[in-house]
């Protein structure tokens, strides 16, 4: 099988790149490097282009011939999009559905689609399944589920077969220590756990410990990112015998807080880690934590990691001789 991964060069998609080719599938790698890294794709065919140019998707869908197709590109930071709307539907709404005629007029019927626990809102469950209410409340998340409804309609006129994968807070690196998280600037919470522990980056800050919460900060399911890329493969095998417009909540079904993620990483590393404690961020639900049986039950998606600490142990690995 073939495959175009969108995104490939950034954290997810690299590691969605080597999890195919572990499985002998031919990958190309479609990415604009704006926030990816040229070496975290060398495991694929890397063509450097924007969704935002047309020109450069067509190039793209008449050079190679594609069974489907992965989409990761996006703009993800919660605050920049509540400080910048604008910027994250042009590149989010508008460069998706540039790849999707793109790939209409060439024939390419297969997209998984990563989208985000951002489309809830705040949660009115303990654990969140499918079925819950999408009330984003950031422009982020409001940008992902605008692509959920594409999709569908996809489905409907176009025959669109996709699959949705919401993540929740995706985390680790890959066991080879060859890939890992690396942005910049960093706001995700385990990569900046580990470069304080490391005596790099700016002073680690714990947003808002005035949540009710059971230690007051927020608490987040974290998903091994080797665990997404099992995921998205399955979602292929999927779709070959579903068409329509598929979601999927991707999550462990457990949270841990802020505090216990730092005091995990202390465990994990040796190293007593200091923290500021600083005001809420916008646009930050207080809990996020998956139900994900659906995944399990109809794409027969198990996650192998499922302790905090092994997934930041695997982030430790990474960080400890980071390639790029």
């Amino acid at each position: 099988m073939k495959v175009l991964v969108c995104g490939g060069a950034g954290y997810i998609g690299s590691h969605m790149v080597r999890h195919l080719a572990a499985y002998g599938h031919e990958v190309v790698v479609f990415d604009n490097l704006s926030t990816g890294h040229r070496e975290a794709a060398d495991a694929a065919t890397l063509v450097v282009g924007d969704l935002l140019d047309p020109a450069s998707l067509a190039s793209l869908f008449a050079s190679h011939r594609f069974d489907a197709v992965m989409h990761f590109c996006a703009l993800s930071l919660v605050g920049v999009s509540m400080n910048e709307p604008y910027l994250y539907y042009r590149n989010n709404v508008a460069g998706t559905l540039n790849l999707l005629q793109a790939m209409r007029v060439a024939g390419v019927a297969k997209l998984v689609f990563s989208s985000t626990a951002a489309v809830f809102g705040n949660p009115e469950t303990e654990l969140i399944d499918e079925n819950h209410p999408t009330r984003p409340i950031n422009p982020y998340g409001a940008s992902k589920l605008m692509v959920e409804r594409i999709l569908a309609d996809a489905a409907h006129a176009y025959g669109l077969r996709s699959v949705t994968l919401r993540y929740f807070n995706a985390a680790g690196a890959d066991l080879s220590g060859e890939v890992g998280e690396s942005h910049e600037p960093e706001t995700h919470l385990i990569p900046n756990v580990l470069r304080a522990a490391l005596g790099g980056g700016a002073t680690l800050k714990v947003f808002g410990d005035d949540y009710v919460t059971r230690d007051g900060t927020c608490v987040r399911d974290y998903i091994h990112v080797n665990d997404l890329a099992s995921a998205h493969l399955k979602g292929i095998e999927f779709m070959a015998d579903h068409d329509g417009a598929h979601v999927f909540n991707l999550g462990n079904g457990q949270g841990f807080t802020v505090l216990e993620v730092i005091e995990a990483a202390r465990c994990v590393t040796g190293v007593d880690i200091t923290f500021e404690r600083a005001p809420r961020r916008a646009g930050d639900p207080p809990v996020l934590v998956a139900s994900s049986g659906k995944a399990r039950n109809l794409l027969g998606w198990v996650p192998v990691f499922t302790d905090v600490a092994a997934i930041v142990e695997s982030a430790w690995r990474w960080h400890q001789r980071p390639r790029y």
